[in-house]
């Protein structure tokens, strides 16, 4: 195939008096020609070993990473032809931000002229044209981001490597510049692993999305299909789906203490249902109407981006999260509803 191959790659740490530790545990994965895949997962799930391993910077325990057949497992990093960025951008702090963008290229011995115009053109495609003559020193957290993703795209890199490159950033910014992120990946075809902990950001960027866990590969999918249909009660977890709630499957719905939720894939064996973020929702300006809503005592209220979270107590006795329009006021109890189509059946 063409791009990236990984198979069966294991990388280990010796930490002082704990012996080896397995970062990454037999992972196979593989990123087609032009795809940007992210790998996401909680701190220490092992996806920055995986991408630092790709990079060349993590020699391998065990297995191969290949890029368009060409094993390249023990090729050093200035050596394989891949970008790297990463959170802090790591600019020259003397170098104007055209001399950090034309960093590579000078490397490469590209010709004077050529590079100019590659620079300029980058500038442009990362919304920074005009900043060529200005020091680094000058710039934004933001512009400073996009003048490191312009050096990484500047030598058109075959693999692009993002190890967590807005964590810094303040939300706002972040999620003005993940919309940003894509369409400049798009726009120069770039092939990319993008390592993030964020799960916006990762859905928004990504063509596909893999979960690590524990350093094994969770699951690999689409963004639509990943939030639709998680494979397992410790993925739906990650992504933000609770509490579980006990369900009996009856035709092809699982059935709850808040009533059926459709049942989108085949499981065999005992389920549960994962109430999404903002699947439970408070019923206002109605009296019960019957069916299965609950009315159930009220913990705690908070006012979050322009709406009502309220915290409950479920007949089982789970806690759970329930939202409501605008500063909707909220008693000691409450009346609630799942959105079924909010929620997702998984094995139990």
């Amino acid at each position: 195939m063409t791009g990236l191959s990984v198979r069966d790659l294991v990388v280990r740490y010796e930490g002082p008096g704990r012996g080896w530790t397995t970062a990454v545990d037999r992972v196979d994965l593989d990123v087609a020609d032009g795809e940007v895949l992210a790998l996401l997962g909680p701190s220490g799930s092992g996806k920055s070993s995986l991408l630092r391993a790709v990079a060349g910077l993590e020699p391998p325990a065990a297995g191969s990473v290949t890029w368009s057949g060409r094993d390249v497992t023990s090729v050093p990093v200035h050596r394989r032809g891949f970008g790297l960025m990463f959170q802090d951008g790591q600019l020259f702090p003397h170098r104007s931000v055209a001399g950090n963008v034309a960093y590579g290229l000078v490397m490469a011995e590209v010709p004077r002229a050529e590079r100019g115009r590659r620079v300029e053109l980058l500038l442009e495609t990362v919304g920074l044209a005009g900043y060529g003559s200005r020091a680094v020193s000058t710039l934004s957290g933001g512009q400073a981001q996009r003048v490191a993703l312009a050096r990484a795209l500047a030598p058109a890199p075959q693999l692009l490597l993002l190890d967590e490159p807005l964590s810094a950033l303040d939300r706002g910014l972040r999620e003005h510049l993940t919309g940003e992120l894509h369409d400049v990946l798009r726009s120069t075809g770039t092939t990319a692993l993008y390592v993030t902990h964020d799960h916006d950001e990762a859905f928004t960027v990504a063509d596909r999305v893999a979960v690590m866990v524990d350093g094994r590969l969770a699951q690999v999918d689409s963004p639509g299909r990943l939030w639709h249909a998680p494979v397992s009660r410790e993925v739906a977890a990650f992504l933000g789906y609770g509490p579980f709630l006990a369900a009996e499957v009856r035709g092809d719905a699982a059935h709850t203490l808040l009533g059926p939720v459709p049942v989108r894939e085949p499981i065999a064996g005992p389920v549960v249902v994962g109430v999404g973020p903002s699947a439970l929702q408070v019923v206002t300006g109605e009296g019960w109407t019957g069916g299965d809503d609950l009315d159930v005592p009220v913990v705690a209220t908070r006012f979050v981006r322009g709406r009502t979270e309220v915290d409950v107590t479920l007949p089982d006795g789970s806690a759970a999260t329930a939202v409501a329009p605008g500063a909707t006021a909220v008693a000691d109890r409450a009346q609630v509803r799942l959105d079924p189509d909010a929620a997702v059946v998984v094995p139990a």
